[in-house]
């Protein structure tokens, strides 16, 4: 695996733990980002499970760089040993300049991909069908997130990257603030999947936008890593 991959993502990891307000929770988030047990984490580490508890909970006093640095390198040592899927995942999006709190994951397809296989990779239901029956990758984009603490340049040009491709929006209620905001894009995604809610919780005028911009719209409420691991398994 490349080196400058890892380590961009492991200096982004130890300052965000480093300047947090509760550094025990975001060695918490990254553990389980990284889907690592806490009893696999401190078998790398060669110590109890309690202390690797206790530095999460903050009943021990805030970890040290030195400390940081080695449960850092302890995460990345794991997802190497395994594949490192989770690395490569991570290195995608900091190469396209967005945050994972932001965007979830960004992949390319080694080849057009039908919008039913990806549906059929998340259990989403169709709501519409646009003039494109493939998508070339995928973007998984948290909507509060990328609506509160993206400019309006980044804004643009996450959603303006994104043709030929699925965007898949988490965190939505209706859907509507996503779809009015595809609306200023050219040109928009062939395909826009809806996460964490159902038929009846649509916004009314969804269908109508899809159909105008001309991309196929789609819903899913499965579980958030369900999603992602449905969606990483597409070639």
């Amino acid at each position: 695996m490349a080196g400058g991959a890892r380590e961009d993502l492991a200096e982004k990891m130890a300052g965000e733990v480093a300047l947090s307000d509760e550094p025990g929770a975001t060695l918490r988030k990254w553990r389980t980002d990284f889907d690592v047990a806490q009893t696999e984490l401190a078998d790398e580490l060669d110590v109890s499970p309690s202390v690797v508890s206790d530095y999460e909970s903050g009943r021990r006093d805030n970890p040290g760089i030195g400390v940081v640095r080695r449960l850092v390198v302890a995460l990345l040592d794991i997802d190497e040993g395994r594949g490192g899927d989770h690395i490569r995942q991570h290195a995608r999006v900091l190469s396209a300049g967005f945050d994972s709190d932001v965007v979830h994951d960004l992949r390319e397809y080694s080849a057009n991909v039908g919008v039913e296989r990806v549906y059929d990779a998340i259990d989403a239901e169709e709501l519409f069908r646009g003039s494109q029956d493939t998508v070339a990758g995928h973007t998984v984009i948290n909507s509060i997130a990328a609506i509160t603490r993206l400019s309006s340049d980044e804004f643009y040009q996450l959603y303006g990257q994104s043709t030929n491709r699925a965007l898949v929006f988490t965190n939505v209620t209706r859907g509507e603030s996503p779809l009015v905001a595809l609306r200023v894009v050219s040109p928009t995604p062939n395909a826009v999947i809806l996460h964490g809610l159902d038929d009846d919780a649509v916004w009314e005028h969804a269908q109508d936008l899809a159909r105008i911009d001309d991309f196929s719209l789609a819903i899913t409420d499965i579980d958030l890593e369900d999603l992602l691991d449905g969606l990483r398994e597409l070639p």
